[in-house]
């Protein structure tokens, strides 16, 4: 099978215009309804057509990418049994995608009345964040009204009649030179349906607007930025159309004590002057709750960092964790008392330069060249 950017002679970085533009010159060349009688333009036709079917869907288009043909056997979307691209119908169902500017809209559009999308900004906490949680959100919008359900007519569907303009398709259509051009009905806006008694509660519209309370499960390593589509909880479709979905937005509160980059997370851990020295170990605080203990070794400096494998934040959609980076922050004691520092005095007499090599080493830098 050709590949479809050389079915439609763009290159794989096309944007959707020139995509449109490319099938556009090919359809109209190759159309049946152009070429009767010739079965090498009915298959180029068929050919382009189900190449621009896959490419204007950025879903599909990033699968055959990825994937190539491979992505649409076995009966999927754009694959063998699945290919809906090509349809046998007249020259304007053809081009209604790109010329839907002079038909007032796609015929999905025109037809179905499907709900707007909502989004939803949701602050959660870095620990929230680790495990995942399910948060309950509230929203107001547009809902399916339950005085008539949904259908917009007082009574129910006996008060709802065929809109006779257009025959209940929602579009009449007009001849103009080469092209047949369909245009919204203007007798029922669309909606094929003409409503005898609009129901007095949502004005013969479908819909009201309520407020609703829904359980949102976050998955564990969600991060700033992550968008969760919840299908079917945005807005109601008006008589009858069908519901939009809703998209949660998630936002990080601010965290105190972990800085976080992607599954990667970074602390700065205080360490005494003696154990720094002598060496032990320490605790810190674990992403998830509790401590984690790690060892610090004898003559640790300042800056100096310690990765914990696998112990960061969980990675969103994969397997695994992160890791945990830790930054020693070494202490300098202050607020010594006389008796302190004549100790330390003493305790800084009987250092060598192998004690101290870096003081040692710039020391002597200083004497030798200034």
């Amino acid at each position: 099978m050709r590949d479809y950017y050389e079915i439609l002679g763009v290159a794989k970085d096309a944007d959707e215009a020139t995509l449109k533009r490319a099938y556009r010159d090919l359809a109209m060349k190759y159309h049946p309804d152009r070429n009767p009688d010739n079965k090498e333009a009915a298959d180029k036709f068929k050919e382009a057509s189900q190449a621009y079917e896959i490419l204007k869907d950025r879903e599909k288009r990033s699968a055959y990418d990825q994937f190539g043909h491979e992505a649409f056997e076995g009966g999927g979307p754009g694959g063998p049994g699945g290919f809906s691209g090509f349809q046998s119908g007249g020259f304007s169902d053809i081009f209604e995608d790109l010329f839907s500017e002079f038909t007032g809209g796609s015929r999905s559009e025109r037809t179905n009345n499907r709900g707007s999308d909502l989004k939803y900004n949701l602050q959660i906490s870095l620990e929230e964040s680790y495990s995942g949680i399910e948060k309950k959100v509230k929203i107001r919008a547009p809902a399916k009204c339950s005085y008539c359900e949904g259908t917009g007519a007082e009574g129910g569907s006996s008060n709802i009649q065929t809109c006779s303009t257009c025959g209940g398709s929602g579009k009449v259509r007009s001849s103009q030179g080469f092209f047949t051009i369909e245009r919204t009905c203007t007798t029922c806006a669309g909606t094929g349906r003409i409503i005898s008694n609009p129901c007095r509660k949502c004005s013969g519209t479908g819909v009201i607007t309520k407020e609703k309370s829904l359980s949102v499960k976050i998955p564990a390593g969600v991060d700033e930025g992550t968008r969760i589509r919840v299908a079917g909880e945005g807005e109601a479709g008006k008589n009858g159309g069908a519901t939009g979905d809703l998209y949660i937005y998630i936002s990080m509160l601010e965290n105190n004590v972990f800085n976080r980059d992607r599954e990667h997370l970074f602390i700065n851990a205080p360490v005494d002057f003696y154990t720094a020295i002598t060496g032990g170990s320490i605790e810190i605080p674990a992403p998830g709750g509790g401590k984690i203990r790690i060892s610090v070794s004898a003559g640790t400096q300042n800056g100096k960092r310690f990765r914990l494998k696998g112990k960061g934040m969980p990675i969103l959609q994969g397997r695994g964790y992160g890791d945990l980076y830790v930054e020693a922050d070494v202490e300098t004691p202050v607020n010594l008392s006389n008796k302190q520092k004549k100790m330390l005095a003493e305790f800084n007499d009987s250092l060598s330069d192998s004690n101290i090599p870096k003081s040692s080493k710039f020391k002597k830098f200083i004497e030798t060249n200034y």
